[in-house]
């Protein structure tokens, strides 16, 4: 799961062109996050500009070292990994969308219902991460390097709350 915190726009062209995302039209900095099943916080990488594609930080970052035989792993569509959990004996599962298809079947039908309830789970841990008001507001770009140190503050202290997950 990608989270990008909004960060002003650095007067340095080579900071902004490096932050600025067009998903979000803002500068950006982006951080890759693993959720167990649980609903707890059990990767975070380091932040990375806003323009790093979702695949390239989840290379960059140590996440496929802790990927191992066996494992699953639900990714958003933007996700372009497969390659990289195959090598790994892992398997990928992705929601399925029924846009523009057939009917699914009784079996893919069960397993999308199962798929989207872990995505509410993992959609409730991003959005403790969002409320706390440290990362609602925009960073100035002075305090970018302060970023890792909160959002790994903010990912234990959200570990520490009530389950999302019941």
């Amino acid at each position: 799961m990608a989270f990008a915190n909004s960060n002003k726009r650095p007067n340095n062209l080579e900071a902004r062109a490096s932050t600025s995302s067009n998903y979000k039209s803002t500068n950006t900095i982006k951080y890759l996050i693993g959720v167990s099943p649980a609903g707890a916080v059990t990767f975070l990488s380091h932040g990375w500009g806003g323009r790093i594609s979702d695949k390239e930080i989840t290379i960059k970052s140590s996440f496929l070292d802790f990927v191992g035989y066996g494992d699953s792993i639900l990714i958003e569509e933007e996700f372009l990994i497969e390659e990289e959990l195959a090598l790994k004996g892992a398997s990928l599962h992705r929601p399925l969308f029924k846009k523009g298809k057939k009917q699914l079947s009784a079996k893919k039908a069960e397993e999308s219902k199962k798929l989207t309830h872990l995505r509410i789970h993992i959609e409730r841990v991003i959005g403790r991460l969002k409320s706390f008001k440290i990362l609602s507001s925009v960073i100035p770009i002075t305090q970018v390097n302060l970023l890792n140190g909160i959002m790994i503050s903010v990912c234990a202290i959200g570990n520490l709350k009530k389950k999302v997950v019941s």
